[in-house]
Protein backbone atom coordinates (compact mmCIF):
# COMPACT_ATOMS: atom_id res chain seq x y z
CA UNK A 1 0.00 0.00 0.00
CA UNK A 2 1.08 3.54 -0.72
CA UNK A 3 -0.25 6.72 0.88
CA UNK A 4 -1.03 9.50 -1.59
CA UNK A 5 -1.29 13.10 -0.37
CA UNK A 6 -3.51 15.72 -1.98
CA UNK A 7 -4.09 19.32 -0.90
CA UNK A 8 -7.49 20.79 -1.63
CA UNK A 9 -8.13 24.54 -1.35
CA UNK A 10 -11.73 24.12 -0.16
CA UNK A 11 -14.42 21.61 0.88
CA UNK A 12 -16.04 21.20 -2.59
CA UNK A 13 -12.65 20.29 -4.08
CA UNK A 14 -12.00 17.85 -1.21
CA UNK A 15 -15.42 16.25 -1.79
CA UNK A 16 -14.64 15.89 -5.49
CA UNK A 17 -11.34 14.16 -4.69
CA UNK A 18 -13.02 11.81 -2.21
CA UNK A 19 -15.78 11.03 -4.74
CA UNK A 20 -13.18 10.17 -7.40
CA UNK A 21 -11.32 7.97 -4.94
CA UNK A 22 -14.53 6.16 -4.04
CA UNK A 23 -15.35 5.70 -7.75
CA UNK A 24 -11.86 4.23 -8.20
CA UNK A 25 -12.86 1.63 -5.57
CA UNK A 26 -10.72 3.02 -2.76
CA UNK A 27 -12.72 2.23 0.35
CA UNK A 28 -13.91 4.90 2.79
CA UNK A 29 -11.66 3.56 5.57
CA UNK A 30 -8.57 4.12 3.38
CA UNK A 31 -9.32 7.82 2.88
CA UNK A 32 -8.45 10.35 5.58
CA UNK A 33 -9.06 14.11 5.53
CA UNK A 34 -7.22 16.46 7.86
CA UNK A 35 -8.07 20.14 8.24
CA UNK A 36 -7.71 23.03 10.66
CA UNK A 37 -10.03 22.98 13.67
CA UNK A 38 -12.04 25.86 12.22
CA UNK A 39 -13.05 23.79 9.16
CA UNK A 40 -16.01 21.43 9.55
CA UNK A 41 -15.58 18.20 7.64
CA UNK A 42 -19.14 17.41 6.67
CA UNK A 43 -19.57 14.11 4.83
CA UNK A 44 -15.81 13.63 4.57
CA UNK A 45 -13.79 10.80 6.19
CA UNK A 46 -11.99 12.53 9.04
CA UNK A 47 -8.45 11.53 9.90
CA UNK A 48 -8.30 9.52 13.09
CA UNK A 49 -5.86 9.88 15.95
CA UNK A 50 -3.54 7.40 14.21
CA UNK A 51 -3.18 9.69 11.19
CA UNK A 52 -3.16 13.07 12.91
CA UNK A 53 -0.94 12.36 15.93
CA UNK A 54 2.51 10.86 16.41
CA UNK A 55 1.17 7.91 18.40
CA UNK A 56 2.49 5.18 16.06
CA UNK A 57 6.01 6.59 15.94
CA UNK A 58 6.00 7.08 19.71
CA UNK A 59 4.76 3.51 20.23
CA UNK A 60 7.61 2.10 18.14
CA UNK A 61 10.19 4.13 20.06
CA UNK A 62 8.63 3.29 23.44
CA UNK A 63 8.63 -0.46 22.81
CA UNK A 64 12.23 -0.41 21.62
CA UNK A 65 13.61 1.77 24.41
CA UNK A 66 11.54 0.09 27.14
CA UNK A 67 12.50 -3.39 25.95
CA UNK A 68 16.20 -2.54 25.84
CA UNK A 69 16.04 -0.94 29.29
CA UNK A 70 14.18 -3.95 30.73
CA UNK A 71 16.66 -6.37 29.17
CA UNK A 72 19.62 -4.43 30.57
CA UNK A 73 18.05 -4.36 34.04
CA UNK A 74 17.41 -8.09 33.80
CA UNK A 75 20.99 -8.80 32.80
CA UNK A 76 22.32 -6.63 35.62
CA UNK A 77 20.04 -8.45 38.08
CA UNK A 78 21.26 -11.77 36.67
CA UNK A 79 24.91 -10.78 37.09
CA UNK A 80 24.46 -9.14 40.50
CA UNK A 81 21.46 -10.79 42.16
CA UNK A 82 19.91 -8.63 44.88
CA UNK A 83 19.86 -10.03 48.44
CA UNK A 84 21.30 -13.39 47.35
CA UNK A 85 18.17 -14.28 45.32
CA UNK A 86 18.53 -16.86 42.57
CA UNK A 87 17.57 -15.16 39.30
CA UNK A 88 17.28 -17.15 36.09
CA UNK A 89 16.62 -16.32 32.43
CA UNK A 90 12.87 -16.09 33.00
CA UNK A 91 13.37 -12.97 35.09
CA UNK A 92 15.33 -11.36 32.24
CA UNK A 93 12.54 -12.15 29.79
CA UNK A 94 9.92 -10.87 32.23
CA UNK A 95 11.81 -7.61 32.84
CA UNK A 96 12.27 -7.16 29.07
CA UNK A 97 8.55 -7.61 28.41
CA UNK A 98 7.61 -5.40 31.34
CA UNK A 99 10.00 -2.69 30.14
CA UNK A 100 8.61 -2.90 26.59
CA UNK A 101 5.04 -2.66 27.89
CA UNK A 102 5.80 0.26 30.18
CA UNK A 103 7.75 2.02 27.43
CA UNK A 104 4.89 1.54 24.98
CA UNK A 105 2.34 2.89 27.44
CA UNK A 106 4.29 5.98 28.47
CA UNK A 107 5.47 6.86 24.97
CA UNK A 108 1.95 6.46 23.59
CA UNK A 109 0.62 8.86 26.22
CA UNK A 110 3.16 11.42 25.04
CA UNK A 111 2.76 10.70 21.30
CA UNK A 112 -1.01 11.08 21.30
CA UNK A 113 -0.58 14.80 22.09
CA UNK A 114 2.11 15.43 19.48
CA UNK A 115 1.32 16.24 15.83
CA UNK A 116 2.30 13.62 13.26
CA UNK A 117 5.91 14.27 12.21
CA UNK A 118 5.24 12.84 8.73
CA UNK A 119 2.74 15.64 8.11
CA UNK A 120 5.04 18.49 9.14
CA UNK A 121 5.43 19.68 5.54
CA UNK A 122 1.65 20.23 5.32
CA UNK A 123 1.27 22.15 8.62
CA UNK A 124 1.30 25.63 7.09
CA UNK A 125 -1.13 24.71 4.30
CA UNK A 126 -3.57 23.26 6.83
CA UNK A 127 -3.27 26.38 9.01
CA UNK A 128 -4.21 28.55 6.00
CA UNK A 129 -7.44 26.58 5.49
CA UNK A 130 -6.47 23.94 2.96
CA UNK A 131 -7.56 20.33 3.43
CA UNK A 132 -5.13 17.42 3.32
CA UNK A 133 -6.52 14.23 1.79
CA UNK A 134 -4.56 11.05 2.49
CA UNK A 135 -5.49 7.97 0.48
CA UNK A 136 -4.04 4.51 1.05
CA UNK A 137 -3.99 2.86 -2.37
CA UNK A 138 -2.48 -0.35 -3.77
CA UNK A 139 1.05 0.35 -5.02
CA UNK A 140 0.21 -0.95 -8.50
CA UNK A 141 -2.63 1.59 -8.86
CA UNK A 142 -0.74 4.64 -7.60
CA UNK A 143 -0.14 6.30 -11.00
CA UNK A 144 -3.62 5.43 -12.25
CA UNK A 145 -5.25 7.16 -9.29
CA UNK A 146 -2.91 10.16 -9.48
CA UNK A 147 -3.86 10.65 -13.14
CA UNK A 148 -7.57 10.19 -12.40
CA UNK A 149 -7.53 12.90 -9.74
CA UNK A 150 -5.40 15.25 -11.89
CA UNK A 151 -7.82 14.80 -14.79
CA UNK A 152 -11.10 15.22 -12.89
CA UNK A 153 -10.05 17.69 -10.17
CA UNK A 154 -7.45 20.06 -11.62
CA UNK A 155 -7.53 22.26 -8.48
CA UNK A 156 -6.13 19.38 -6.40
CA UNK A 157 -2.41 19.48 -5.72
CA UNK A 158 -0.69 16.09 -5.63
CA UNK A 159 1.85 16.34 -2.85
CA UNK A 160 3.59 13.00 -3.24
CA UNK A 161 3.37 9.46 -1.94
CA UNK A 162 5.06 7.27 0.63
CA UNK A 163 4.66 3.75 1.95
CA UNK A 164 2.06 3.33 4.67
CA UNK A 165 3.18 2.23 8.11
CA UNK A 166 3.47 -1.57 8.24
CA UNK A 167 1.76 -1.73 11.65
CA UNK A 168 -1.50 -0.15 10.46
CA UNK A 169 -2.03 -0.85 6.74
Amino acid sequence: MRRLYFLAPDIPTAKAIVDDLLCARITWRHIHVLADHSVTLEQLPQASLLQSSDVVHALERGVALGGVTGALLGLVALAFPPAQLAIAGGAVVMLTLTGAGFGAWTATMIGVNEPNTRLERFREAIRTGQLLIMADVPALREHEIEELIAQHVPRADLEGAEPTSPIFP
